[in-house]
Formats: C-alpha cells, sequence, structure tokens
C-alpha cells in the first residue's frame, strides 16, 4: 500500500485574528491557495486517493477537504485521533486497519508527528530527519499494517518542487 503523508497547509497563529487555542488555527488565504495547487499537481502525476485520513485539528481538516474536493471524494476522508499531535503509531495503525483494505492512503497531519512517523514506517529511527514543510507530500509504501517491514522512501515534495515538476 502507498502512504502518502501530507502537512496540513499555512494557517495563522496563534492569538492572530482572536485564535486561542492551536487546534483552532485555520488556513490562511495563500494556504487554501498552495494546497489547491499542490492537489492539481498530485492528480497531473496521476496520483488518486482511495481513501483521506485527516487529524481532527481544523488546518489538517481544512487541508484534506480541499484535496478531496480536487478528487471528488467527500466521501472518503476519516477524521481520526491518531493523527492529532500526541498520538501513538499504533493508535494510527488501528485507525487505519478498521478502515482496510485501500492501496492509495493519504494521511493529513502535522509535525513533527509526520516526519517521527515516516522515520518509523522506514525502521529508521531518530537519525532520520525527514523535514515536511507546509503542503508536503511524501510517498511511502508499505507491506502491511503495523509494518513488519521497513517501508520503502518513493519521494517527497514541497509545495514549489510540484509546481516546477508539473509547470504550474
Amino acid at each position: 500500500m502507498n502512504l502518502y503523508l501530507i502537512r496540513h497547509g499555512i494557517a495563522h497563529d496563534l492569538h492572530e485574528s482572536g485564535i486561542a487555542e492551536d487546534s483552532q488555527r485555520q488556513l490562511t488565504k495563500e494556504g487554501k491557495e498552495q494546497l489547491k495547487e499542490v492537489s492539481k499537481g498530485l492528480v497531473k502525476l496521476k496520483i488518486k486517493p482511495d481513501h483521506i485520513f485527516s487529524s481532527p485539528l481544523i488546518r489538517a481538516r481544512q487541508t484534506a477537504e480541499i484535496i478531496a474536493n480536487t478528487f471528488n471524494h467527500h466521501q472518503n476522508i476519516n477524521i481520526i485521533q491518531s493523527l492529532a499531535p500526541g498520538y501513538s503509531f499504533s493508535d494510527l495503525y488501528k485507525d487505519l486497519k478498521a478502515h482496510s483494505p485501500f492501496e492509495e492512503i493519504f494521511l493529513v497531519g502535522h509535525e513533527p508527528s509526520l516526519s517521527l512517523l515516516a522515520s518509523h514506517l522506514l525502521w529508521a529511527g531518530d537519525e532520520l530527519n525527514i523535514s515536511f514543510k507546509k503542503a508536503s507530500v511524501c510517498r511511502i509504501d508499505i507491506y502491511d499494517i503495523p509494518p513488519t517491514t521497513p517501508g520503502t522512501l518513493k519521494w517527497i515534495l514541497t509545495p514549489k518542487l510540484i509546481q516546477s515538476l508539473i509547470g504550474l
């Protein structure tokens, strides 16, 4: 199965526009536009999700919705607590197993959780530091959940790289 780890887009800062809690931070206009371009890029790269899982935090849910709109997959978004900051990999694996089988899975989340998840999927330990810029997408292929063998890192793309690859 192919996992696409996606960091949420650019969001408003805490305490900006009266935002008192991190979980309530929304995407900025720039963040929404950037995600629309990234989503169009994924379409041009012929990537299509079977299912989209998202953290419950607003900026991640908005990211998942923008991606779903591009792919016409509104019914295929699952909001799962295990993609929120601070949850364990075992919680995420339970959620994924409960919704299997899928081949192309999008996971929308946050840093540093996505970097840690990538390292865990690749069996690389804490030494590996894959840094996810906002709206970046990383593909890691695995064979089972939880992984019983190391996953394979296929690629990681930043928004600027996606734009330059597909000419947006």
